[in-house]
């Protein structure tokens, strides 16, 4: 099962934007349960850092909720993609501004 940019989410999200609630609702559970079904008993967290929390991501969002530094590694290409879209706006000017923490490592 493909998690990110999953066809029956995604079908899903156009259901609710035209209004549709009870269908994406009925879509979003099918998702739902598949991934449930899926993911019981194997992991499911694409994150690649080693961490207490891989894969339990109750544990894991709700730290990040707590400390509200930053987002989790797994949210982080999501966020990124809609950010650089905005930073078109300025022809990527800002990645000029943007010092990355150590423990970041940037592509050589």
């Amino acid at each position: 099962m493909k998690i990110e940019g999953n066809e029956k989410e995604r079908a899903a999200m156009a259901e609710f934007h035209k209004g549709n609630r009870t269908e994406g609702l009925r879509l979003q559970e099918e998702f739902a349960a598949e991934f449930r079904k899926e993911y019981a008993s194997q992991d499911h967290c694409p994150c690649q850092k080693a961490c207490r929390y891989h894969g339990n991501c109750k544990e894991c969002v709700a730290i990040h909720r707590a400390h509200q530094e930053h987002v989790p590694n797994c949210m982080r290409p999501i966020i990124n993609r809609k950010l650089k879209s905005l930073s078109e706006l300025t022809e990527h000017t800002l990645a000029n501004e943007i010092e990355p923490p150590k423990e970041i490592l940037r592509k050589e």
